[in-house]
């Protein structure tokens, strides 16, 4: 899964919206921003530890819980 599609999954899976999400994770908006748009790349290292901290502190939504 490339980049920008994984950063915009991992933020739709704590239903927040990129401010909230840029405020929690304490990432700069505008780099946020620019990994979803496609104009720069997250490394993976990253991606996997969002996405690990989001299944361990249980911030996925009810809504996401259920699809998966």
């Amino acid at each position: 899964m490339d980049c920008k599609t994984k950063i915009k999954e991992l933020r739709e899976m704590t239903g927040m919206n990129r401010t909230e999400f840029c405020e929690y994770f304490q990432i700069p908006y505008g780099t946020v921003t620019d990994w979803e748009r496609d104009y720069r790349h997250a490394p993976d290292y990253v991606l996997r530890l969002l996405e690990y901290y989001i299944r361990m502190e249980k911030l996925i939504t009810e809504k996401e819980d259920k699809k998966e």
